[in-house]
């Protein structure tokens, strides 16, 4: 397998904006200011941290069998100990909508997480501003943050999901699973002040959330797994969220899974398609556990390895 590469994208290829009110106060933004403002066509997509958290990969990632020390090797000295980790929201500004895509961990994951509310006000938002909330999968780390103390976060939004997500994680059947019951409790207290006031939605796969934004199912790492595809002005970015925990493993090799995944197999199907299409359409990813912004292109490798393709703010 090749080495992974990174690679600066072409210049203008994604061009920074300026918004109006406070938006365009707060600037385009940077890594260190914890939130990247993108042009989309005529949408603007801007990246929020929740925050960098230390995953100990080497005991997490399940190896590709043809290659059982490949996970060692492209980890070197991480093998053994932590490898940072992006945890990473995106807001879709259309116009007329402001959607939430995740929301990070909230008080799920310790010091120095939970930071998406604090970087969607620097970057000239408030959690009132917010008119939905999608869900790439039920995870503490992705819903986590629209919760805190038990109240919303974001009141005035309305909480989207995969059907199929809302049925693994949030039944009481899930809530008494030995293997389920710590995902769904979770869940099930940060939906809960959604749920009282009827701000939860469930969807199939190939729904129009809003225009411009398709829910495209991705089941594997969890039951419902949900990619959302934005596209606006002929220009395309998809919101993928786990379908890559580690770059510097899963790109040089996609066979390579996670214990959190829920099905790897799944999983590893679900990479392999879009790794394809992604590296031929040529269209943006979104990614959440990717090095903030966590924003790029795919490009194909040698042997069947990608190469991440990431955006310089």
């Amino acid at each position: 397998m090749s080495s992974l590469r990174y690679a600066t994208l072409a210049p203008l290829a994604l061009s920074l904006i300026a918004l109006t009110g406070n938006a365009q106060a707060a600037g385009n933004g940077s890594v260190a200011d914890g939130y990247v403002r993108i042009k989309l066509g005529g949408f603007t997509v801007i990246a929020l941290s929740d925050g960098t958290m230390q995953m100990p990969a080497g005991k997490l990632l399940i190896p590709d069998p043809a290659h059982p020390d490949e996970v060692r090797d492209l980890l070197g000295k991480a093998f053994d100990g932590t490898v940072p980790t992006s945890d990473n929201a995106f807001l879709i500004d259309t116009g007329s909508q402001r959607v939430l895509i995740d929301a990070g961990g909230g008080q799920n994951l310790g010091p120095g997480m939970g930071q998406v509310v604090t970087h969607l006000r620097a970057a000239g938002y408030t959690p009132e501003q917010i008119d939905r909330v999608l869900i790439t999968h039920l995870h503490p780390d992705h819903v986590g943050g629209i919760v805190h103390d038990g109240k919303a976060v974001f009141p005035n939004a309305v909480i989207g999901m995969s059907a199929d997500e809302a049925a693994a994680w949030t039944t009481p059947q899930a809530a008494a699973n030995p293997q389920t019951k710590d995902v769904a409790a979770k869940a099930i207290a940060a939906l809960a002040p959604y749920r009282a006031t009827g701000h939860i939605e469930t969807f199939k796969s190939g729904a129009t959330i809003v225009p411009g934004i398709t829910a495209e199912e991705r089941a594997g790492h969890t039951p419902g797994h949900t990619t959302y595809r934005v596209q606006s002005g002929g220009k395309t970015l998809l919101a993928w969220g786990d379908v890559v925990h580690v770059a510097a493993v899963q790109f040089p090799d996609p066979k390579v899974t996670i214990h959190y995944d829920s099905v790897p197999a799944e999983a590893e199907a679900a990479r392999a398609a879009l790794f394809a299409q992604a590296s031929t359409d040529g269209e943006w990813i979104a990614a959440a556990h990717i090095a903030f912004p966590g924003i790029g292109h795919i490009a194909a490798g040698h042997d069947g390895a990608y190469v991440w393709q990431a955006l310089k703010p």
